[in-house]
Order: C-alpha cells, then sequence, then structure tokens
C-alpha cells in the first residue's frame, strides 16, 4: 500500500481499489455536515456518472436520488456488511423519512464507514467528527458498524465566537466520536497531557499540607510523576480555538478548516511515529500536515482539485518539503480536455494548482470576478505579492480574453497576470499581451505584466516567469483578504 499519497476522487472508489484490509492505523474523518445546506456542491465523477458522494469546498447538498438508492442496494448486498447493519439500514431511512436529504446523508456514511471499518486495524481507532445536527444518528450508525461495545469516547469540542441566535441558545460546539475495531487500541496518554489549572493545584497543595497525605495516604511515586506531568484531557475540549480563531500563519481561509493542535491531540494519543494515518475527506488538509509534523505515513481523499490544489501547495510550503505523490489527476492533454469538459471549476481549480498557485474559492453562481487563483511571489522585504491566475478551459479562444485579464489586473493593482488555456492561443491574443509591457521588479529583471500559457506547455514543465517567493520570514504579514481568497502560509 502507498503512503504520503493524495488521491483526487470518491472516497468510496478509492477506499476500495488501493486500500487492503486491516491497513491502517487511525482515521479521522471530518464529512461535510449535513446542516450546513451551502457548503459543499456536488460534481460528477471523471467517467461522467453522477454521485452524491462528490463534495467540493463549498456547498453541502446531499439528495435523495440513484447513488441513495445505489448505495442502500449495494449494502444490503455487501459481503462485509454484518447483519445488523443490513437490518439497521432497512428501517433507517423510513425513520427518518425516506427521500429526504438526511437519509441520503445517513445512507453515503454507512457505505463509508463499512469500508473504513474493513481497512482499521485491530489496533487502530476511528474518529468521527460531527456536528449536533446528526451526531445521534451517526452515533446509532457507528455502534452498529463497530459495535456498541467498542465505543470509547464522545468528545465534545468547545468553542467560542459571534453568534446571531437570537431565539436559542448559540450552538458552539463539534462532536467527535471515537471507535475502536475490537481490540485494544492504541492510546498514548502521556503524549497528551495537558497542565493542571492553577486553582487546582493550590486546592491540592492545601489539602496535602507538608506531609504530603493524599486522601489518608502518602502519595506514591508513580502518582507523583503523573501529577507533575499533567493531567490527560477529559472528554470535553475548551483549549484548542475554532478556525475562525487561527493565527495568520496558521488560516487558509478554507470555511470549515480545523486547528492543527486539534489534529496534533489525536494523531498524538491514538497512533505512533510510523503509523498510518488516513482521512478520507481531507479538504483542506489539516490532518494530513499534523500527521507529517508527527513522522507518520498517511493517506488523504478528496474529491475536487481544489482540495487536493491546497493540500499540494501547504505540503510544499512545509520545511522539510516531504516526499509524497497524487494519484487521479490529469496527465496529459487528452485527459485536461475531459475535465474540463466534465465540470470548468474543477479544471480551473487543477489547472491553478499546476503552476502552484492557490485556487480563489470565491465561485458563487454569477460571482465571476475573471479570478481562478492566485501565484503568490516576494520581491520586495516581507511584502508578499500576488499574480492574478485566469483559466480557460473552452475552445475558441479570443483576444477579448487577454483584454479581460487586463482590466482584472489593474483592478486589482496586480503587477503580473497568468493566462491559462486549453487550445494555442491566437496571434491577436499575444500581441494583446505584449501590449500590456513589462512589470520591473525592485529585484532589477522585467517580468512580462500578461504571460499566456497552454495547460500542454505547464505539463512539459514550462512555469509562469514571476519573482521568487523569499522565505523564511519572520512572521506573516499584514495581507487585506476578500470573501473567499486563500492567504498563504507564513
Amino acid at each position: 500500500m502507498d503512503t504520503n499519497v493524495l488521491y483526487y476522487g470518491d472516497n468510496l472508489e478509492i477506499l476500495r481499489k488501493y486500500i487492503p484490509d486491516s491497513s491502517v492505523d487511525l482515521i479521522y474523518l471530518d464529512p461535510p455536515f449535513n446542516s450546513k445546506a451551502t457548503y459543499n456542491v456536488l460534481f460528477k465523477e471523471p467517467t461522467g456518472a453522477p454521485s452524491q458522494a462528490q463534495i467540493s469546498a463549498f456547498e453541502d447538498t446531499w439528495h435523495w436520488g440513484l447513488e441513495s438508492e445505489r448505495a442502500l442496494k449495494e449494502i444490503a448486498a455487501s459481503p462485509i456488511a454484518s447483519a445488523e447493519v443490513k437490518e439497521f439500514m432497512s428501517v433507517l431511512p423510513r425513520l427518518v423519512g425516506k427521500r429526504t436529504d438526511m437519509a441520503a446523508y445517513l445512507t453515503m456514511m454507512c457505505i463509508r464507514l463499512i469500508e473504513l471499518r474493513r481497512v482499521l486495524k485491530d489496533t487502530g481507532s476511528i474518529y468521527l467528527h460531527c456536528d449536533p445536527t446528526a451526531s445521534h444518528y451517526l452515533k446509532l450508525l457507528m455502534d452498529t458498524i463497530f459495535g456498541a461495545s467498542n465505543f470509547k469516547n464522545e468528545i465534545v469540542w468547545c468553542y467560542t465566537g459571534p453568534a446571531r441566535a437570537i431565539s436559542t441558545f448559540p450552538t458552539k460546539h463539534d462532536i467527535i466520536f471515537r471507535y475502536s475495531k475490537g481490540g485494544k487500541p492504541t492510546f498514548n496518554p502521556d503524549s497528551i497531557r495537558i497542565p493542571y489549572s492553577e486553582s487546582f493545584i493550590a486546592r491540592r497543595k492545601y489539602i496535602e499540607g507538608r506531609s504530603g497525605i493524599y486522601k489518608g495516604r502518602i502519595r506514591s511515586k508513580e502518582e507523583t510523576e503523573a501529577y507533575e506531568k499533567g493531567k490527560v484531557p477529559e472528554d470535553w475540549w475548551n483549549d484548542i480555538p475554532t478556525g475562525g480563531q487561527l493565527s495568520r500563519k496558521e488560516r487558509l481561509g478554507y470555511e470549515t478548516q480545523k486547528p492543527e493542535a486539534l489534529l496534533e491531540r489525536i494523531i498524538k494519543a491514538s497512533s505512533n511515529e510510523g503509523d498510518v494515518v488516513l482521512d478520507p475527506f481531507c479538504g483542506c488538509g489539516t490532518a494530513i500536515v499534523a500527521a507529517q509534523r508527527l513522522n507518520r505515513k498517511w493517506i488523504g481523499i478528496d474529491i475536487t482539485h481544489l482540495a487536493i490544489g491546497l493540500m499540494k501547495w501547504r505540503l510544499k510550503n512545509m520545511t522539510p518539503v516531504p516526499s509524497f505523490k497524487v494519484v487521479g489527476e490529469p496527465k496529459d492533454l487528452a485527459g485536461a480536455v475531459e475535465l474540463a469538459e466534465q465540470n470548468k471549476y474543477q479544471f480551473q481549480w487543477w489547472a491553478v494548482s499546476l503552476i502552484g498557485g492557490q485556487p480563489y474559492g470565491n465561485k458563487k453562481k454569477g460571482a465571476d470576478t475573471g479570478i481562478d487563483g492566485y501565484l503568490y511571489y516576494m520581491d520586495e522585504k516581507d511584502k508578499i505579492k500576488k499574480a492574478i491566475v485566469s483559466v480557460k478551459g473552452g475552445k475558441n479562444p479570443n483576444v477579448s480574453m487577454i483584454r479581460d485579464l487586463g482590466h482584472v489586473i489593474d483592478r486589482e493593482k496586480s503587477d503580473i497576470g497568468v493566462f491559462i488555456l486549453l487550445e494555442k492561443p491566437t496571434r491577436p491574443m499575444l500581441e494583446e499581451a505584449a501590449m500590456k509591457g513589462f512589470y520591473h521588479s525592485p529585484l532589477g529583471k522585467d517580468y512580462p505584466r500578461i504571460q499566456i500559457l497552454t495547460i500542454e506547455e505547464i505539463l512539459q514543465g514550462k512555469l509562469p516567469d514571476i519573482p521568487p517567493w523569499i522565505a523564511p520570514i519572520a512572521k506573516a504579514p499584514k495581507i487585506s483578504k476578500k470573501e473567499g481568497e486563500q492567504l498563504p502560509m507564513g
């Protein structure tokens, strides 16, 4: 089994095709919450077949349809699903309302959780991150698939922040279920200890006095050592900030980004160095980054090129840069054409990632800003600049597209614009780009203000000609952030 690999595709198919039985030490999954009706958007498979599992970065819609019906039949016929699971799923859709979004959500989760149990080692743990909207149903589902006796924890991650609720209590917590497969799961309490509170220490010192007597006896050496190390966190965590409270260095502008501290605690507690960590809904890749920092092997799966491109960028900006590979992306011009025909946004996000840029996430209907991504550079001390990236996957490119990009870089006060297309540019397009002139860098070099590259050229190794990224910097500089923009890590 390959590790340190990013898979682009439906995680159900990836699990079945690439991940062997009992091969993973720790699974963390943060699937799109059913309550966030505008979080992820669904796309088609690379084959063109519809899939309710295909999730992009900004809208979450799990609707009952052919995929749900097909998944329900697959569960009933599955050779690895227990009789209890099959019986439970024959009833659950009716209980929550068949053909409802919740029924579709739970059916899609069930068929994936069955596969996740298959790939988990007997000593492994699975952490399912969810919100209160569907947590009670998911708990029943996990009990049925993994066994109620293998339930270990319901962790409540508490946080604070602005709230608009005026008729009810604001919801400011997530639920994380921890299950094992049946054996003795790995758990490392000493690796996650936190300091005792000052009030607890003061109270204990008062009770013990100078005699060292606690609850009628002398404290043992082991108790003393454990006391000095700190305590194991309870099953409610209020010491880890939510995504909106992350530092500028960590924040990526990804709506549901989880803090690295949260994943580090989970990974430290339930795996050892060299173990394999799997995240089948890896989004912006926080679990993958945390696993890499903690010397674990990892596997990440996501259904959008936006997420895969962001993870590639994030990994390549780590120190030292890890070696990894990506499976499922187009490798040639024919694959690129096929992707562009299937979904233009997926194609745009993939194309931006090819040149090391960050996709621009604001892809709301009717909100075409002319920006598909940013390519960051620094040619002045501690000042991050960005080149505007525009991608066109259609046929018959024309000179008006170059004029539009020129207007965009002027509007955004950007020095450089990069235009990526499938077809070869026309002579008028090249002439229009040349008329935009050059940007003179403080480093003493001139760069064309508008640069045109084809997908074929990029696949052959050609990249935009921009100033280099100067690193390291002491702290993340202040950058204005517009809605949907992905900020670079410091």
